[in-house]
């Protein structure tokens, strides 16, 4: 066989069988006209944005690109994820009221551990999820993969995928990459390390984005310089992700992406998950949708999804101050005539394109060093 993880565009063949599959809308039921007090219902009930927002996440739910729960719950004395729980952003409650689906729990941990006590605090943060997924198994369940995803969803379940990480938890090691994934990690922040940086990557640097892609692991280049997102997007062969990044012609925020690496990141069929956070996306729905206008004309409708921000440090736009909040998100794009499919995308079908790309990437390296075993 060919060389599979240079020669194939794993991104491209993943991408074309992840098209959302949209259905047309069902016409109103026909009813008996209630009593006089109580009127049938009109095409303008069956037009409201914010019924048709909820019908939309009833088939394509949220795929929420970053949550700071496990930092936030290490914190907390005491806490019920299932009941509900307010001294946090997004509970079982709020998750299923705003229409989530999937969550991506960052195992981040704060700027200020540094050095070999960032590898600790990260195998923590690892603990730590596993123990509260499994402890709240009615509502959550763990998953790695698209596969895991669907399945999580079908049995009534909110997946959850670990990541993204700090890069300085591997240090120079792929060797801890590798035992980082087989505990469960999803996703790498490629910033702050010896082999990132204003000039980009290192040739070790471009050896982790090979061993990423091996193993399934999804980059994150949320915060990386341009240099190296750029340079990631040139070896990775999988799609890449930027899990808390908006518009910097829009606002001129630090993890903002300029226009031309929003291009760049369309063209390499990567992800710009826009954050619900007011420093980035600003103090309102309509601001946020502003940004996803913008990420959507530039990157391509393939290429934008959300980012909740829930629980970390924060400040959300008005109206969108917790996780059941989605609904009135993706009513506002309605009034802005996005057509369903790109909604269907934007929610649910571009996040599960990334993962089915990392995927397919990494079952092709594999197939490919059987062929180099056997001969």
């Amino acid at each position: 066989m060919a060389d599979l993880q240079v020669e194939l565009n794993a991104t491209a063949e993943a991408g074309e069988l992840d098209q959302p599959s949209v259905r047309p809308p069902e016409p109103p039921p026909i009813s008996e006209p209630g009593p006089a007090h109580e009127p049938a219902p009109g095409p303008a009930r069956a037009q409201d944005p914010l019924g048709r927002a909820r019908a939309l996440l009833a088939a394509h739910p949220v795929a929420d690109g970053y949550s700071g729960l496990p930092w936030t719950l290490r914190g907390l004395p005491w806490y019920d994820l299932e009941l509900g729980d307010s001294a946090v952003d997004a509970d079982v409650p709020r998750l299923r009221e705003g229409g989530v689906g999937a969550q991506f729990w960052s195992v981040h941990v704060p700027e200020s551990i540094t050095g070999d006590r960032v590898l600790g605090a990260t195998l923590e943060q690892l603990d730590l999820v596993k123990r509260v997924v499994g402890g709240h198994s009615d509502g959550l369940r763990l998953a790695r993969t698209a596969s895991e995803v669907a399945d999580a969803r079908h049995c009534g379940r909110i997946a959850t995928l670990i990541g993204p990480a700090r890069a300085e938890a591997i240090g120079d090691s792929l060797a801890t990459l590798r035992a980082l994934h087989a505990l469960g990690l999803c996703s790498l922040t490629l910033s702050g390390t010896s082999w990132t940086g204003p000039e980009g990557l290192t040739p070790f640097g471009e050896e982790v984005v090979r061993e990423l892609n091996r193993l399934g692991v999804l980059a994150e280049l949320s915060g990386a310089t341009e240099a190296t997102a750029h340079r990631v997007l040139a070896v990775s062969k999988a799609p890449v992700l930027f899990a808390r990044s908006g518009a910097r012609a829009l606002r001129d925020a630090p993890a903002n992406l300029p226009d031309d690496l929003l291009t760049a990141l369309g063209a390499a069929k990567g992800l710009c998950l826009v954050p619900l956070a007011a420093e980035q996306t600003g103090s309102s729905i309509h601001e946020v949708a502003d940004h996803l206008d913008h990420v959507r004309r530039l990157a391509g409708p393939e290429s934008v999804g959300l980012s909740g921000m829930y629980d970390t440090s924060a400040a959300h736009p008005d109206g969108l101050a917790d996780a059941s909040r989605y609904p009135h998100l993706v009513a506002e794009l309605i009034d802005r005539d996005w057509p369903e499919a790109d909604l269907a995308r934007l929610t649910w079908g571009n996040a599960q394109r990334v993962l089915r790309g990392a995927d397919f990437t990494a079952r092709a390296a594999r197939e490919r060093r059987r062929q180099q075993a056997a001969g």
